[in-house]
């Protein structure tokens, strides 16, 4: 059997399990443990902590589709609190390896809110804009890295319809031979920006830390926001601070859900 513990940060909601049940989670496993009608339910999989030379905790993070994400805001946040609900942080922070790279963290008081030391974000392109046509309809999109891949795509409005249309189509352009994160972003001020998520191997989810970092940073790069950006998204809202190199401070909100454990009937069918 494996037991597991849900949590959600602003919506998207993710599974912790214990890294010493890392041999039982195949790619089919997660697929059904993912699957919001077979099994528990989620937008992916955390792993760990397992062993790390350079952190104090290192995990993995799965897709609902069964492959590995090197880094995710929401997750990173989550892990923590899982780590500081089982007692093995405080609130001193602490560092995190990822696929995507080492992160820094810290665990509010109460347990409810985590701030985290993202990384700083790379432009793919020099110019950061460019024009990619989609189905007929003209996009102008920026491709940035923040230790996982990011296809930001800049409209004077979003909804859901727009990432549900298209968010399959730039995943799986032929600029992105990994697949990309795409953010439909709007500018709503200097300070406030609105994003639609489709995530690479995940499909449409409520809200993304990581993709809120990037989509920031290409509206700070773009001139039309200061360096604290709140992302509002369907799910809740996230914090953003960008320094002068683009390193990104994320923070927001996580909540625990419930603790389970799946059948082996359904693991192993």
């Amino acid at each position: 059997m494996i037991s597991f513990s849900k949590y959600h940060g602003a919506g998207n909601d993710y599974l912790v399990v214990d890294g010493a049940l890392a041999e039982m989670l195949t790619p089919a496993r997660i697929q059904t443990i993912c699957d919001r009608h077979r099994g528990a339910g989620s937008d992916g999989i955390l792993l760990g902590p397992l062993p790390s030379a350079q952190a104090d905790f290192r995990l993995q993070i799965f897709n609902p589709d069964g492959s590995e994400a090197e880094k995710s805001g929401n997750g990173l946040r989550i892990f923590s609190r899982y780590l500081w609900d089982k007692g093995l942080v405080g609130n001193a922070p602490f560092t995190l390896e990822t696929a995507g790279g080492l992160v820094r963290s810290q665990v509010a008081a109460d347990g409810r809110s985590v701030t985290v030391q993202m990384g700083r974000i790379t432009f793919l392109d020099e110019h950061v804009l460019q024009e990619v046509v989609l189905a007929g309809r003209p996009f102008m999109i920026a491709a940035v890295s923040i230790g996982n891949p990011h296809c930001v795509a800049v409209l004077d409005t979003v909804d859901a319809e727009l990432a549900h249309t298209y968010g399959p189509l730039l995943e799986r352009h032929p600029l992105f031979p990994k697949r990309t994160n795409v953010q439909f972003l709007q500018v709503l001020d200097r300070n406030n920006i609105r994003i639609e998520i489709w995530e690479r191997g995940a499909g449409y989810t409520l809200s993304s830390g990581s993709s809120s970092c990037a989509a920031a940073a290409v509206a700070v790069k773009l001139g039309l926001c200061d360096t604290a950006v709140t992302s509002h998204m369907p799910g809740g809202e996230i914090e953003i601070e960008l320094d002068a190199d683009f390193a990104a401070t994320m923070w927001g909100p996580v909540t625990a859900v419930y603790e389970g454990v799946m059948a082996e009937e359904t693991i192993n069918n």
